[in-house]
C-alpha cells in the first residue's frame, strides 16, 4: 500500500484509473459492475491507501435520485441560463432534476421546501430571495437536505454559495467607461428585488470615488420583477427632467438597460459610440438578449458555467458522504464591449 492518503473518491479515481461513477456504482453494490472491473478496483484498493465513507453511502441509498434547483423567477432570461446549466449537469451525472420557481414571493418559497421534502431529494440547488426569503425557513431547509445555494448569498447557509463578484464587475465597467468617455451615472432601482443590486452600487460609488470622479445616481421608482417596463418609464422620466450630468449611463443590470434602450428610442435619443450619437448606455449580466438590442448592449458576461459546474460539483460531492466546511466563492465578470458604449 502506497504511504499517501487518499482523501476522496476523485482522488482515488484520479490514481486508480478508474471513473467515479464506475467507483460509487461498485462501493454500492459490487456485483452491479464486471468481475474484471471488480478486480480493478479491488487491486486499487490493495495499493492505495483509502476508505470510502460507508456510513454515508448507506444513509445515500435511502436517498431518490432527485436534485431540487430553486430560482426566483424563472422568466428571467439569467435564471432560466443558469437553470438550463444545472439541469444538464444533474442529468448527465444520472440525478432527476426538478425545476421550482418562487417568482419573487416569500411564501411560495416556502411551499418549494415544503414540496421538495416530500419528494425526499438527493440534494437541491437554491437560488433563494434574498432580503426577502425567509431566514429562518431557509436555514431549517439547509439543514435538513444537502443544499449548495447560488446568486443570492445569504450568509453561512447551506453546504457553500457560488456567485458572481458583483463589486468587481462594476469596478470593471466603471473603469473601462471612465477610461473611453464622460464617466458614468448609475441607473438603478430604488428597491430592487435582488439583493446583488445593492453591492454593485455599493462598488460604483467606491470606483468612482477612487478614480476621482462624482457619483451620480439615479433610483427608479417600481418594485417586482418587471425591469423592461421599470427602465422605459423610468429611464425615460430622467431623461425628460435631465436627470443626468453626464452622457453615459450604467444600469444596474441588462433588463434595466434594455427598458432604458427603449426610453431613449422614444424621446429620439441616439445610443452609441458614433459621432451622431448623444448617449452611452451599458449593462451588467450578459443577459441572453443583450447582444440583440439596438445598439447591441455594452456589458459585464456573468460566467454561467463555471457557476453552474463549481455548484453542482460541491453538492454532489456532498451526496458521495463528503464532508467539508462551509465555502464561498465568487466568479469574476468579463467584459463585453458592444457599439451602445
Amino acid at each position: 500500500m502506497t504511504g499517501k492518503k487518499i482523501r476522496n473518491m476523485d482522488e482515488f479515481a484520479s490514481v486508480s484509473g478508474i471513473s467515479r461513477p464506475t467507483l460509487s456504482k461498485y462501493f454500492h453494490d459490487p456485483a452491479s459492475v464486471r468481475a474484471s472491473t471488480r478486480a480493478k478496483v479491488e487491486k486499487a484498493l490493495e495499493t492505495y491507501d483509502y476508505t470510502p465513507n460507508i456510513f454515508a453511502m448507506n444513509q445515500n441509498r435511502k436517498l431518490t435520485k432527485n436534485v431540487g434547483i430553486v430560482v426566483p423567477y424563472l422568466a428571467d432570461p439569467f435564471f432560466a441560463e443558469i437553470a438550463r446549466n444545472l439541469e444538464q449537469r444533474c442529468i448527465a451525472a444520472g440525478y432527476r432534476p426538478s425545476l421550482h420557481s418562487s417568482h419573487g414571493q416569500p411564501a411560495l418559497e416556502n411551499d418549494i421546501f415544503d414540496s421538495l421534502r416530500s419528494i425526499k431529494p438527493a440534494g437541491v440547488l437554491l437560488a433563494p430571495l434574498g432580503r426577502a426569503s425567509d431566514r429562518r425557513a431557509v436555514e431549517k431547509f439547509c439543514e435538513q437536505i444537502p443544499t449548495v445555494l447560488f446568486d443570492s448569498h445569504l450568509q453561512g447557509m447551506g453546504l457553500a454559495f457560488v456567485g458572481s463578484d458583483n463589486p468587481q464587475f462594476v469596478r470593471l465597467m466603471v473603469d473601462y467607461l471612465c477610461r473611453t468617455g464622460e464617466p458614468p451615472c448609475f441607473f438603478e432601482m430604488k428597491h430592487p428585488s435582488n439583493p446583488n443590486a445593492n453591492k454593485r452600487r455599493q462598488s460604483y460609488i467606491q470606483s468612482m470615488e477612487e478614480l476621482g470622479h462624482t457619483p451620480h445616481i439615479f433610483q427608479a421608482e417600481g418594485e417586482g420583477w418587471d425591469f423592461e417596463e421599470i427602465g422605459r418609464r423610468e429611464g425615460g422620466r430622467a431623461l425628460a427632467s435631465g436627470a443626468f450630468s453626464t452622457n453615459t449611463i450604467l444600469c444596474s443590470n441588462d433588463r434595466l438597460a434594455i427598458g432604458f434602450l427603449t426610453a431613449c428610442y422614444e424621446q429620439n435619443i441616439r445610443v452609441g459610440i458614433g459621432e451622431d450619437c448623444q448617449i452611452r448606455v451599458a449593462g451588467q449580466d450578459d443577459h441572453p438578449f443583450s447582444r440583440f438590442t439596438c445598439p447591441p448592449l455594452t456589458t459585464v458576461a456573468q460566467d454561467y458555467e463555471s457557476i453552474s459546474r463549481r455548484s453542482v460539483e460541491i453538492l454532489f460531492r456532498a451526496i458521495e458522504g463528503e464532508v467539508h466546511a462551509h465555502e464561498d466563492t465568487f466568479f469574476e465578470g468579463r467584459l463585453v464591449m458592444r457599439s451602445s458604449a
